[in-house]
């Protein structure tokens, strides 16, 4: 595991997939914890931002156990979580075995044109090998009209905040991975592709290069994540 811990290095799929595998039963706690609580407020601002109707279709990328699919099934959208870790799936697919769960990378998505009316991804982003080959592909498989929704950390727009974030993400985060994680090492390279991910106004560039019109962010817990949201014409 020791050759994804640092996000300078090339993320392999498959290394990275593993890595996921490792960490999967646990999952959804850690993040509770290592956020504060704040995951779940972010994802309720998610929710509101995809919009899920009933008679829509929505493509969760990076669905992991499907936690976050949830509420856009709750609001009666035929959802379909998707993910590259087998055993994020597997232990989704427990939980929750009514949904449509689907293997997929997010550069090569396993569906046809034109065939999604939202389509969105939770920290998950960062952890794709080529972000511009992926953010291309959710362009490709969304409708017409259609949306994407990207959650992902960002940077806290207040500099003396935006140190103390990252003097929290180097030294605590992993102390506290160690503790409730059954793979500390996972945490390590999360916290530094983190840090390694671009600025809010650089992802927004990045989506209208893919093809996204209409593109706007909001910040979130002071930038610590950003909301980016775009359309298909």
């Amino acid at each position: 595991m020791g050759s994804v811990t640092r996000a300078s290095l090339d993320k392999q799929p498959h290394e990275v997939a593993s890595m996921f595998d490792d960490v999967a039963a646990h999952y959804d706690l850690t993040n509770d914890v290592l956020s504060l609580g704040q995951t779940r407020l972010w994802r309720k601002e998610v929710a509101k931002a995809v919009d899920a109707r009933p008679a829509q279709k929505v493509l969760d990328l990076a669905a992991g156990t499907a936690t976050s699919s949830q509420p856009f099934a709750a609001a009666g959208a035929y959802t379909v979580p998707c993910d590259f870790s087998l055993g994020m799936l597997r232990v989704g697919k427990e939980r929750q075995p009514h949904m449509p769960f689907t293997a997929g990378d997010a550069t090569k998505l396993p569906f046809r044109d034109d065939t999604f009316d939202a389509v969105t991804i939770s920290f998950g982003l960062r952890n794709v090998q080529d972000t511009d080959a992926a953010l291309r592909e959710m362009y490709r498989v969304t409708k017409p009209g259609g949306r994407v929704v990207i959650c992902e950390f960002s940077q806290p727009t207040w500099k003396p905040f935006r140190t103390v974030y990252t003097e929290y993400l180097m030294r605590a985060l992993p102390p506290v991975a160690t503790a409730v994680s059954s793979n500390p090492d996972a945490y390590v390279y999360l916290a530094e592709s983190i840090r390694a991910w671009p600025a809010q106004d650089v992802l927004a560039a990045r989506l209208q290069g893919a093809g996204w019109s209409k593109v706007a962010w909001r910040n979130l817990t002071g930038g610590v994540v950003a909301l980016h949201r775009g359309f298909k014409a």
